[in-house]
């Protein structure tokens, strides 16, 4: 019977997020009271935003990806393994032998958490529960120990219900998403870097008081900051950089501008597929709670609409490349993951509220430190990705998206030990971001309440 259910589950998982997604909200709606007709519609609004979020990113790959590279040879760099990015390191996850049992596990983590009172976060995001299984995994590849692998899903889970309820503060806030938080992903768990840069800089007299955003630039300079001309700028402007003429600059700087434009609206497509299922899903647990406070946990694509993400995100792709450079050690060549660098830095743009001056601090050492990380799991990656059949060994691989994660590098790092020094530094630089993420959160909570009442 097992079996059989590994194999549903499987089969699938390996159609991947558009057509996953859709048919688990379609049927949890259909669980949880959701009309049949309304729950087939929002399941297939939902897969049509992934297609397009899917069709942004691959332009963004396939037109950003040969200038990211020809930059990077152009400017002499010496970057020998490849970021396969969150799209390469997905699959090989979802391959993995830990997968099957995963999301289950995710699960029941979660309904213990919630009836414990240990969480308020309702995780409906099935696919991304990837990002739990990446860490048990990893910690199984390279131990060859089942039950860490198993524990490592379950701590990262934990870890991830806990920064939903983090973040749920800046959800409503900034992002005005009322009830909804994004407990995982590289958006969620590299976040606290940026509490920590918002409480030096409003300690600094001058810079705290220097705010730019996408809005305030376009009052000021007019057409010039509008995010369609911003996309139109910076991707024209990373053509020259990479040593391009006009003639290829310039579609790549209208690219960019239609990049600017469409991911709001396939944004709204997601959040228009979420509505029903969310909204049951707070009346239910109203009803079964009383007057207790949930947030539904969403994918961090929902975050892409911003303008300031979408500005910050395109701003980091040519910086990213630059503080691969400013590593000490680094061989990692920062590139699958360009395209989607918005993930990375979209809740620090929430935690600066919206000042993109800001987040080029904070994005800037996010980066750093993924970079960083990314560079000492190359073996563990690549272990993953033989044992699972997605190369032979014979090629190092690395990935920046979830690859750079201190959650699966401390956890991984406490039974192997093989950079004990790394793990100390990583662990209490971490570990002090989250405290004062804390406190940033219940600060903003707080102001939250006050503009209620």
């Amino acid at each position: 019977m097992w079996e059989g259910i590994e194999t549903g589950i499987n089969y699938i998982v390996d159609m991947g997020a558009s057509v996953m997604l859709p048919i688990v909200i379609a049927i949890l709606s259909v669980l949880i009271g959701v009309k049949v007709g309304k729950a087939i519609r929002a399941g297939l609004m939902i897969g049509v935003g992934f297609v397009g979020l899917g069709l942004i990113v691959d332009l963004m790959n396939s037109q950003l990806g040969p200038a990211a590279a020809a930059m990077s040879e152009r400017f002499g760099l010496s970057l020998s393994v490849i970021d396969i990015g969150w799209p390469g390191a997905s699959p090989m996850t979802w391959a993995s032998e830990i997968a099957t049992i995963a999301i289950p596990l995710a699960i029941v983590v979660n309904i213990v958490m919630l009836t414990f009172k240990l969480t308020k976060t309702v995780n409906i995001d099935i696919w991304n529960i990837w990002h739990m299984t990446f860490t048990g995994a990893i910690a199984y590849v390279v131990t060859g120990n089942f039950w860490i692998g198993i524990l490592g899903v379950i701590v990262h889970a934990a870890i991830a219900y806990k920064l939903g309820d983090l973040w749920a503060p800046m959800m409503v806030d900034y992002f005005e998403l009322d009830g909804i938080t994004v407990p995982h992903g590289t958006s969620a768990y590299m976040a606290p870097i940026a509490c920590v840069v918002d409480e030096i800089i409003e300690r600094i007299p001058g810079l705290n008081k220097i705010d730019i955003t996408a809005d305030i630039l376009q009052e000021k300079v007019g057409i010039l900051g509008e995010p369609i001309t911003i996309g139109a700028i910076l991707g024209t402007g990373v053509g020259f950089l990479a040593g391009y003429s006009a003639q290829e600059a310039l579609p790549l700087g209208v690219q960019m501008s239609a990049v600017m434009v469409l991911m709001p609206k396939v944004v709204k497509c997601i959040m228009e597929g979420l509505l029903p299922i969310s909204d049951r899903a707070k009346e239910i647990m109203t009803k079964k709670f009383g007057n207790s406070e949930f947030y539904i946990g969403l994918d961090p694509a929902i975050l892409l609409g911003d303008p300031q993400v979408i500005t910050a995100g395109l701003i980091f792709m040519p910086l990213t490349l630059l503080i691969a450079v400013l590593v000490p050690g680094n061989r990692v060549m920062p590139f699958g993951d360009l395209a989607t660098i918005g993930f990375f830095i979209a809740i620090a743009v929430a935690v600066h509220k919206g000042n993109i001056f800001r987040t080029l601090f904070s994005g800037s050492l996010i980066m750093y430190m993924t970079i960083w990380i990314a560079n000492q799991t190359i073996p563990w990656m690549t272990a993953l990705a033989t044992s699972t059949g997605s190369t032979d060994g014979t090629h190092m691989i690395a990935a920046l998206d979830q690859g750079g994660s201190p959650i699966t590098y401390i956890f991984t790092q406490l039974f192997t030990f093989e950079n004990i020094i790394g793990m100390i530094v990583i662990a209490v630089i971490y570990i002090g971001s989250c405290y004062v993420a804390i406190k940033c959160s219940k600060k903003r909570m707080a102001a939250v309440n006050e503009q209620e009442e």
